[in-house]
């Protein structure tokens, strides 16, 4: 079981928390496990690698060789310069 002890605040507009807590409601569910959810489902579907918390004896997750991170990085930037320009 992950331990939930990181905090995530968010600002949404007061209709759309509404119909949420309503529809999360009918569905007997509390908005917070459909948050955790929707995040587990949005890393899974981008491949990021994570272990949750209260999970021991797992390996660390493979980090790509630091020439790899700094050229996707390179490319962010390069990204946002041009959207700007």
């Amino acid at each position: 079981m992950e331990l939930k002890t990181a905090r995530l605040t968010l600002l949404i507009d007061p209709a759309k928390k509404a119909a949420f807590e309503r529809l999360c409601a009918r569905q007997d569910l509390t908005p917070s496990q459909v948050v955790r959810q929707l995040i587990r489902d949005y890393l899974t579907q981008h491949g990021a690698a994570y272990i949750p918390s209260g999970v021991t004896g797992l390996p660390e997750p493979e980090r790509p060789p630091a020439r790899a991170q700094a050229a996707r990085a390179g490319t962010v930037v390069a990204a946002k310069a041009r959207k700007r320009g």
